[in-house]
């Protein structure tokens, strides 16, 4: 192997075989860790939020954190019960694209897919931002390299997730389920400090810059609405469960919102017990934690467990993020790149793009939360909204059991999370939001145009219609001079031009094409025997999804048959009507070339078709 494969094994692990797919599911506690890190790491900073809206009125008005906390958790719930009715009337997976789509039409449904995009990248972005914040209230000496700091975790959970679902499942269980205990012990020390009158922190005295209105109460509600990010993630991710998935999922769903509601309560009224007030230089948890456990052991794992929750908020991203964009570039919305699973059967390239955009957003905000707070959960209500009403359509249009009651509760959860996304818009606009409503639409946009290229694509490579003259097949002779073996990857216009091209300079022509698992043999064996019968085609199984590594394989044994001949290799392509669709395509044949060149093929042809 050469050096960069062996240092690929060693990072990510070997390649897994397609058929260890269903291996890789998880069970509850591991989704859990992997499906729910994002909505349990918002109580790291959701309190925060909170306070940080209302200091401004002064400090008579902090004591409002409480019952907003108290009205965030009713919402909470009203969102669950709704999600646990997609979960039922789409046991298969039923994110917010999904159901907008099929229920409320294609623009609904890219709208929902644009803002999920959208919340997943922030999601990262924030999650490691966050997270360094916590290390460097620890360590102040670690602020100013913030952004390294982030740029560095980001690669790293790049890596624990290409490396599988079920490694990343194992390897974020502890930090989660620690967090969780952590959090429960921080709240049970703080009430009995409270009983014991143990508390002596005093009341601070601010002075109010100004004077509380409705407006600054909706502000310090919707920014507190970052604590419900990451609650569809289950929804979505349905099928990364054991059998039977969506009952798995549904328990999952309940276990998460239970312990998220009380978590974010508990911190709210510690804060409130314990007079905290936010400050630049130290987030509200870490505050709580030094009060209630002093600088020593116990604060420490508390920083710790809370870097490391905030590390796998991303992670709840990293699972959804590359399955949404598989179902988009599935339905020719995202460049077909996004559809390939990797060496162990995760979507590597969504993966990777996922990183890159939150590299990006880390570097222009600075790793700052603050900064990027303003941007979050608009996205977050957008899909909420839509996915809610698109599964008020589908029960009216099902009408299968209880269908009134689901209707009742999707419906009274669409009109809670419109309101929610209407306070978000309003009160965010100016602090960043309107970015996020200028990005949604450019996407959609952007969204169109990829699929406008596809459909141009496959109307000009169709073959429907199209016979074969008989005078271009020629007969075989009895000793071959000119072998040739022709690539195929699809049976279209393209194929068939460079099919007919080996005809004129080969006497032994032989086609391949490569299944990495999408091929139904049978329809292409069929297609092929009506339009190129003369040609025997072969087909290779892939168990591990490359396609270059079998036709290297396959191509050296054709040409070691030949001693002495040219053998030409003929790699038909297609040629885009401009080179930025270029990269709305696999490079196959610029891999293959590389691999045969390396291979010493010495006659390799292309043939290039023009669309």
């Amino acid at each position: 192997m050469s050096f960069y494969t062996q240092l690929k094994y060693f990072l990510m692990g070997s390649p897994l075989p397609t058929s260890a797919f269903a291996e890789e599911r998880l069970t509850k506690a591991e989704a859990l860790a992997v499906l729910s890190s994002d909505a349990l790491s918002s109580v790291a900073y959701a309190t925060e939020e909170i306070l940080l809206v209302l200091v401004v009125a002064g400090s008579g008005v902090l004591k409002l954190s409480l019952p907003i906390a108290v009205g965030i958790v009713l919402l909470l719930t009203i969102i669950t019960l709704s999600y646990r009715q997609t979960i039922r009337a789409y046991p298969q997976g039923g994110g917010a694209y999904t159901v907008a789509r099929e229920n409320l039409g294609l623009y609904p449904g890219l709208i929902a897919a644009a803002s999920l995009m959208v919340d997943y990248i922030l999601t990262v972005t924030v999650s490691v931002a966050a997270g360094i914040a916590a290390l460097t209230s620890a360590i102040p000496q670690l602020k100013p390299v913030t952004v390294e700091l982030c740029l560095l975790l980001i690669f790293l959970l790049m890596l624990a997730n290409l490396r599988g679902l079920r490694s990343s499942g194992k390897l974020f269980s502890l930090p989660t389920y620690s967090f969780i205990v952590t959090i429960f012990l921080l709240i049970g020390m703080g009430i009995l400090q409270s009983f014991r009158g143990q508390i002596t922190s005093l009341s601070p005295s601010l002075v109010p810059h100004q004077s509380l209105t409705l407006f600054i109460l909706c502000r310090a509600f919707a920014a507190g609405c970052t604590a419900l990010t990451g609650v569809e993630a289950i929804s979505n991710g349905v099928m990364v469960f054991k059998s039977p998935e969506w009952k798995n999922a549904r328990l999952t769903l309940m276990y998460m919102v239970t312990i998220l509601g009380l978590m974010f309560l508990g911190i709210t009224y510690l804060s409130h017990l314990y007079h905290v007030v936010p400050q630049e230089q130290q987030t509200v948890l870490s505050q709580l934690g030094r009060q209630i456990w002093g600088n020593g052991f116990f604060y420490y794992v508390l920083q710790g467990t809370t870097l490391l929750i905030l590390l796998l908020a991303a992670n709840t991203s990293y699972a959804d993020f590359p399955r949404l964009s598989y179902f988009l570039a599935r339905d020719d919305f995202l460049p077909r790149q996004l559809l390939l699973l990797g060496d162990r059967l995760v979507y590597s390239n969504g993966i990777i793009f996922l990183s890159f955009c939150a590299a990006i957003l880390v570097f222009l905000f600075k790793g700052q939360v603050n900064a990027i707070i303003p941007l979050y959960a608009v996205g977050v209500f957008t899909s909420f909204t839509l996915s809610q009403a698109g599964m008020v359509r589908h029960w009216l249009k099902e009408k299968s059991s209880r269908w009134q009651q689901s209707v009742m509760i999707n419906g009274f959860g669409t009109v809670v999370t419109a309101i929610v996304l209407i306070i978000l818009i309003t009160t965010k606009f100016s602090e960043g939001a309107w970015l996020v409503l200028m990005i949604i639409p450019l996407l959609v946009w952007l969204f169109l145009v990829i699929c406008r290229h596809y459909q141009h694509m496959r109307e000009q490579l169709c073959i429907d219609g199209l016979t074969i003259q008989s005078s271009s097949r020629k007969p075989k002779t009895e000793e071959s001079t000119h072998p040739a073996v022709v690539l195929v990857g699809q049976l279209n216009r393209g194929t068939i031009q460079a099919l007919d091209y080996a005809r004129t300079i080969a006497d032994q022509i032989v086609a391949v094409h490569v299944n990495i698992g999408e091929t139904d043999e049978h329809i292409l064996q069929q297609k092929w025997q009506q339009l190129e019968s003369d040609i025997p085609l072969i087909i290779l199984d892939s168990p591990y999804r490359s396609i270059v590594g079998p036709l290297r394989e396959f191509i050296g044994n054709f040409e070691a048959q030949y001693p002495g001949q040219f053998c030409t290799i003929i790699l038909p392509v297609f040629m885009a009507r401009h080179w930025w669709e270029d990269w709305l395509h696999n490079q196959t044949v610029l891999f293959l070339r590389q691999a045969l060149r390396a291979k010493k093929s010495r006659v390799i042809t292309t043939v290039r078709f023009y669309v």
